[in-house]
């Protein structure tokens, strides 16, 4: 079994095909996309192919160790993740090849007007633990 990371982009992904922002969404809307993604995760806990799901707050703050005491607050210069990740799903597969089956049905999720989003996730592998050697 390998463990991937599915994130989902508030932006700086390909444009997907139903483009409308999801604070443009109606109430039936949001629903309906969350119900889709509760389902989804239920649907891999059942296969045992789930391990975690979450979406994330819009704010967010750069944190870093500037000396004993020092821990300045930053928002930059780069990209903010919190307006770019606004949420991941963790799954655990026999295979890449169901990795990609798995992201492209997520992409699917619905949108605006019902329609599926179509929208680009990034496929991530969790970095694997190195070998013990024992002698």
């Amino acid at each position: 079994m390998a463990k991937y990371l599915l994130l989902k982009h508030y932006r700086g992904a390909p444009e997907p095909a139903n483009c409308v922002p999801m604070d443009q969404w109606t109430p039936e809307e949001v629903t309906a996309h969350i119900r889709f993604m509760q389902d989804f995760a239920a649907r891999l806990e059942r296969t045992g192919e789930f391990v975690d799901a979450q979406g994330l707050a819009p704010e967010g703050t750069w944190v870093r160790y500037d000396g004993e005491g020092r821990p300045p607050v930053t928002d930059g210069p780069f990209a903010e993740t919190k307006d770019l990740i606004a949420g991941w799903m963790l799954i655990d597969v026999d295979s890449y090849e169901r990795a990609l089956e798995l992201a492209g049905e997520l992409s699917a999720a619905p949108g605006a007007g019902g329609r599926p989003i179509h929208e680009w996730l990034e496929l991530r592998p969790l970095l694997g633990m190195p070998s013990t050697v024992t002698e």
